[in-house]
């Protein structure tokens, strides 16, 4: 079955297809729309909506960005669509792999829009569909209810500028840095510069690609003429570039500490212990992803030259 003709059948098919109550969006620009998610792991209480998702409106069409951790949370995106424009969503963009931000995506099959993507999004997605659903199914119960994969099929290899009629969308695909499939979207009408999770604000960063890469990636951004930025994780918007403040010290923080401890020979188990404790108290979510960070980053750093 061809990936038109399959989104096609889930519309007619799903049950209770759009009738999902709309997601409460804020205007955080004029015809920009962001869904702030809750700073919690998925559970059937949040349905999967702990992400920052939202949506861009121009003259001729909408631009979707990111579309939340279930099925459900994409209808819920998708009626907050139609609340504010009858105009079709023409592009559904997804700034990386993580469940939380793409599992909404068949919610809009019935716009038929593009999906976009990073280049290496694909291989990602394929590589790690089995446990997105089983996790998300193990979370939710029945609420998972079957959440269709949808992949991209326009990728973005290095940039592409996206047409929404009067509004044009600038799509930057970076190197390696919170994942190596991480996507920017910058609204060049408003200034507003979507970066999924190469930035979280409140709740802790989860290193998934490189840290060194990610402190990299990280300085080019503050370079960018942005006049307000959307995280992937904390409030709607953030002041530009302090935003990226805390994040920075804490990366840094990670690898530095780490660095010494393979110096000093401690096992992965002793660095868990002991690396970059001083930031507990700083972030949501600290005790459950920092020991993972720095088992990352260990990893990573191990064989440094």
């Amino acid at each position: 079955m061809g990936k038109r003709l399959l989104l096609a059948w889930l519309v007619a098919c799903w049950p209770g297809w759009g009738i999902a109550a709309p997601l409460p969006v804020e205007e955080v620009a004029p015809g920009v729309f962001v869904y702030a998610g809750a700073h919690e792991e998925t559970s059937a209480a949040n349905r999967g909506a702990i992400a920052n998702v939202g949506f861009i409106v121009g003259r001729r069409c909408v631009a979707v960005v990111d579309t939340g951790g279930s099925l459900a949370v994409g209808q819920g995106l998708r009626e907050a669509v139609r609340v504010r424009t009858e105009l079709p969503v023409c592009y559904v963009i997804n700034t990386h792999v993580h469940p939380d931000h793409l599992l909404g995506n068949a919610a809009f099959a019935g716009d038929k829009p593009s999906f976009v993507g990073h280049a290496r999004l694909p291989a990602a997605l394929a590589a790690r569909a089995r446990t997105y659903l089983a996790a998300l199914s193990r979370a939710l119960g029945p609420e998972a209810g079957g959440t269709p994969l949808v992949p991209p099929d326009t990728l973005v290899q290095d940039t592409l500028t996206l047409d929404l009629g009067g509004r044009r969308l600038a799509l930057r695909a970076w190197p390696t840095a919170h994942t190596d499939q991480d996507l920017t979207v910058f609204d060049e009408q408003t200034g507003t510069l979507w970066l999924g999770d190469l930035l979280f604000v409140e709740r802790i960063p989860a290193v998934d690609g490189s840290a060194r890469g990610w402190l990299q990636v990280m300085a080019s951004l503050r370079g960018l003429a942005v006049q307000r930025a959307v995280p992937g994780h904390g409030p709607a918007t953030v002041a530009w570039p302090a935003a990226l403040d805390a994040q920075e010290r804490y990366l840094a923080t990670l690898v530095e500490e780490t660095r010494r401890a393979l110096q000093r020979r401690l096992t992965l188990q002793q660095a868990v212990d002991s690396v970059g404790h001083a930031e507990r108290g700083k972030w949501r979510l600290f005790d459950l992803y920092h020991p993972r960070n720095v088992t990352a980053v260990y990893t990573e750093l191990e064989w440094e030259d």
